[in-house]
Order: structure tokens, then sequence, then C-alpha cells
């Protein structure tokens, strides 16, 4: 009665409707940007089963948004430090790790035992196969997403409203959107996003307000502002992920999002004019390619900057690992800007083949 009272003393709540809470079994795909807020609002409210799923680990540039995290949380995986900090918040709630990867052989079971799926991931490969466990397992989803300084939130899968591929029919090719490992995210904006996704929770729990279901509801951190858009369910989608249930656990990660990078080695060409050399790692990073006449274009600026991209010349996009110079290929291809290449090599092996055989190519 005290841990809740200011539950317990709305009239619309009371004890009835902390016991629907208390009741309920949640769980939480990735204790991210998303997650954290998700996960500690639902821990505060006394969710009475709490699930949350993650494979990846707590990184020192997580903490700047990932607040369930402190600096002892790092090298840890996220699902096992989440609950650690969670039980501290709550004791008296059941709170389950699952230190793995979502994938379409344990979706489905793990779906079944829960009542409401929350999307906290941050990419499109999951997001469709978490919208399409929860068609075949009939469980409401809450969406959430982030990009820079707008989110959205969306319900979806609810008293037979739309589902996300109602709204995005098909998922984008691999690394044709950039998340914002590549382009930054307001530090804030997934804790307002989250929170909105925790209100959704309560209100399905609790029966209460009208739920986000049929609409997609973004906002603008910069602006704060807010504008909602009308969904539509298409059945015709859902009846075709219905028809494919026997086979859903014998697909892949990928969901045919693949989209063949077209690579490059320094070894593959000569030098010429004719080429544009771009950088897309951090002005930071080192060590910067001194023997080429290189156009430094940070991945997280891609986008506002493809007019510093030669629309003639042969274009060959290097990076650390190689990672992000694919990540450019792509996007670039999808904006329709071709004859582009991802350097196979890093930057520090393209400077150490330059330097070896004394190949200085500079404009």
């Amino acid at each position: 009665m005290s841990r809740y009272n200011r539950h317990i003393i709305l009239s619309e709540i009371g004890p009835e409707g902390q016991d629907k809470i208390s009741n309920a079994k949640v769980l939480v795909i990735g204790a991210g940007g998303l997650g954290c807020p998700v996960l500690q609002y639902l821990t505060a409210a006394g969710i009475g089963t709490l699930g949350v799923i993650d494979f990846d680990v707590v990184e020192l540039s997580n903490l700047q948004r990932q607040v369930l995290f402190g600096s002892s949380s790092i090298g840890k995986n996220k699902a096992i430090a989440a609950k650690e900090r969670l039980k501290d918040l709550n004791s008296e709630i059941t709170i389950i790790a699952y230190p793995e990867a979502l994938t379409y052989q344990n979706a489905i079971n793990l779906f079944n035992q829960y009542d409401i799926i929350v999307d906290g991931s941050d990419n499109f490969e999951t997001r469709y196969l978490v919208n399409d466990a929860c068609i075949i397992t009939n469980t409401p989803l809450v969406f959430g997403a982030i990009y820079k300084f707008e989110g959205q939130v969306s319900v979806f899968n609810h008293n037979n409203g739309p589902s996300y591929r109602c709204l995005f029919p098909t998922p984008p090719q691999k690394d044709t959107v950039l998340n914002c490992s590549d382009i930054g995210v307001l530090g804030v904006l997934p804790g307002i996003i989250g929170s909105m996704q925790a209100n959704e929770i309560l209100k399905l729990v609790l029966g209460l307000g009208d739920v986000l279901s049929g609409e997609l509801l973004c906002y603008n951190a910069l602006k704060s502002k807010s504008s909602t858009l009308k969904i539509k369910r298409n059945e015709s989608i859902i009846q075709k992920v219905l028809n494919d249930k026997d086979t859903f656990e014998d697909n892949q990660i990928n969901l045919n999002c693949t989209n063949e990078t077209e690579e490059i080695s320094i070894t593959d060409f000569q030098f010429e004019n004719g080429i544009q050399f771009i950088d897309v790692r951090e002005p930071h990073e080192i060590p910067k390619v001194t023997e080429l006449n290189v156009t430094y274009i940070p991945l997280s600026e891609l986008e506002t900057h493809t007019n510093s991209i030669d629309p003639i010349k042969k274009k060959v996009f290097f990076c650390q690992s190689g990672i992000r110079s694919k990540k450019a290929v792509n996007f670039l291809k999808s904006q329709g800007i071709k004859n582009c290449y991802s350097m196979k090599e890093s930057a520090a092996d393209i400077k150490n083949y330059l330097e070896h055989y004394n190949v200085i190519t500079k404009e």
C-alpha cells in the first residue's frame, strides 16, 4: 500500500488497478536508449513480471542516454546489468533477463509467455521480426523509434488494429537507413519516447484512456511539438504473415534486408585523378591518410553533405573497419548515387600500403 500509494489513491486505478499492474507480464526488446526508461517506469509501477532481452554489452558511449547504467556496468551484458539495477529499484516484482539475441527460433515461444511486447530495438531487421511474431502470437506491441531529434510512438496489433507492416509493408535494404550510432541522437530524446511507451503500456494494462492504436505519434524535441498520423489496418499484409507462420522459425534474421555492397581492394586499381577517396571517419580518428587527396565526410554528416560527392568520378569510401564505409555506399545507392565502392582495407592498412610502395596521389 505504501509503495504504490500514489497509484492507489487515484480513483481511476485504486487497489483493483494496481492488482492488474501486479499481474501483468511485459517483455522489453532491448535495454538501450528506449528500453532503459521503459524498464525503469514499469519496475517502479510494479509490473508483476518484467522480461528484458538483449545480447549487447554496456559501452561508455551508451551512458549518454541509457540511464539505467553507470561506469560499473561497462562490459556487462545489458539485460543482466539492467536486472541488477531494477532489482534495487523494486525487489517485489519478478525480473527475467535474457542475455541473448532475439531470433526467429526463440521469438514465438518467448512472446507466448507475455501479455505485452515492447519494441526498444534500433534496427529494422528486429522490428519486422518483433512485429511478425506479435501478429502470430496475437500479442499487443508497443512501438518506439528515435532519429536525431525526433521520435515516434504507436501501439500495434491491439484489438484488431494495424501492425507495423501496415505502416511500412517491407523493410528497407540493409544499411540504407542510418541509426543513432551513425548520426547521433539527443540524449534526452530516448527518455521522452521511452516514457511515452511506458505510458501506453500502463494504459493497456489498466484499460484506461485512448491507446495509440491506429495512430503514430511523432514528436520533435527541437520544437517541443507533436503530431499524429492515422494508420489503417491492411488485412492482406497481416494475413500473409499468418499464412507464413508455419515456416516462421525457418527464417533468417536479415528478413531479405541484405544488400550486397560493392567492395574494392587497394590493389585492385591504379591511382588516378578519376577517383574520389572519401574518409567517413570522425575528424578525431587517426591515422590520417595524407598520401591521398581525401574528401572528409563523417558518416554522421553524410545525409546532409551529399553535395560534396562528385557525381562523375568513381567514389571509394574507407573507415577504420569497413563497416561505416559499407553503410555509406548502401545509403548513397538508395539515394540514386552510383559508382560507389567500399574499401576492403582499413585507413591504417591503406596508409601502410601507400607508404611501403611510395604511392603518392594528390591532385
